[in-house]
């Protein structure tokens, strides 16, 4: 009676534990691969969620129909090329380059968002543009034009854009860089800060980072889905493991920023409801370098430069021209 009763708890344990990884296989594919995402109904109600929760204010709006307006001012005469390059693993990955008119030795890396593209970074774009920069904006694996099968969170896009980095020292040896991203692309910036960068990395402009993949999950498996954390995220993470090749638990911005000394400028709004804003203030702990931290009031995810443009892009500059000496 006792082998029957082991036997049976056995076969049980084993059907729980294909369910867990079933599901798990289910999470990895809704979260990290666009073409599954896209055919679900939880990621359009993910996305209905994500834009409910940002801030909804007239001078949000009106203050970004202008940015789209200066925006597309500069674009119709910004000399611009598209660039190609491949990942180390194979993928495609295309990016745009903004050039100045007149030589310039300031370059700014824009690093985009989660299920984002570089067009969305082209505002910002500008601004840095209007300041003599040369601006390079790529879409990350996974996201608009460049290849991939997982979204890399990050992790994987911080070796990806060093091709970046090492394409804008081939056109200019002189180049002074900043690397400015926003949400996954700010998480990526300091991803990248924490291994060895060639001196012409000037500073970091982090914008809403988040501290680490693993983190980050947990809190939208509680709030999208309701489910905890443990097993499924554990589970999820081996199966991304064997199947994308990363780790989300070693995917940290927080450990690496703990290993940089390049300056870095903290920047987060204090009504994000997707990545706290607590997220900031440890990620400023951590940093090993010169430091500062702008928490826009009234600001939600990525919205800081539209609730603010004067004080976003003001600290932005007032801080990158302290690291930045090209062209001046």
């Amino acid at each position: 009676m006792k082998k029957k009763w082991i036997k049976r708890i056995g076969i049980v344990f084993a059907v729980l534990l294909v369910l867990l990884f079933a599901a798990a296989y289910i999470l990895v594919d809704v979260a990290l691969v666009p073409a599954s995402m896209e055919k679900t109904q939880a990621f359009e109600d993910i996305t209905e969620e994500s834009v409910a929760a940002l801030v909804h204010t007239d001078d949000i709006q009106e203050n970004r129909s202008k940015a789209s307006g200066k925006t597309e001012v500069w674009l119709s005469a910004a000399p611009q090329a598209e660039l190609e390059a491949e990942s180390a693993d194979g993928y495609k990955l295309k990016a745009r380059v903004f050039y100045q008119k007149e030589k310039s030795h300031k370059w700014v890396l824009l690093l985009h968002g989660y299920t984002g593209w570089k067009e969305e970074m082209n505002p910002i774009a500008c601004e840095y543009a209007l300041k003599g920069y040369q601006v390079l904006t790529p879409d990350m694996r996974c996201h608009g034009e460049s290849e991939g099968d997982f979204i890399g969170m990050g992790w994987t896009d911080r070796a990806d854009n060093m091709i970046w980095i090492r394409y804008i020292l081939s056109q200019d040896p002189q180049a002074e860089i900043v690397i400015h991203g926003q949400s996954m692309g700010a998480s990526c910036a300091l991803m990248m800060a924490g291994e060895k960068m060639p001196d012409n990395v000037k500073a970091v402009v982090s914008d809403c980072a988040y501290t680490d993949v693993y983190s980050i999950f947990k809190k939208q498996l509680r709030e999208w889905f309701h489910l905890p954390p443990f097993p499924l995220l554990d589970a999820a993470n081996v199966v991304l493991q064997m199947r994308g090749g990363y780790n989300i638990k070693e995917a940290s911005a927080l450990e690496q920023v703990k290993k940089t000394s390049l300056p870095v400028l903290f920047i987060h709004g204090n009504e994000d409801a997707f990545i706290p804003a607590e997220m900031a203030e440890e990620l400023y702990q951590a940093a090993g370098g010169e430091k500062e931290l702008l928490i826009v009031e009234g600001a939600g995810h990525a919205q800081s430069q539209d609730k603010d443009p004067e004080a976003y892009y003001g600290t932005v500059f007032s801080f990158t021209d302290k690291y930045i000496s090209a062209g001046e």
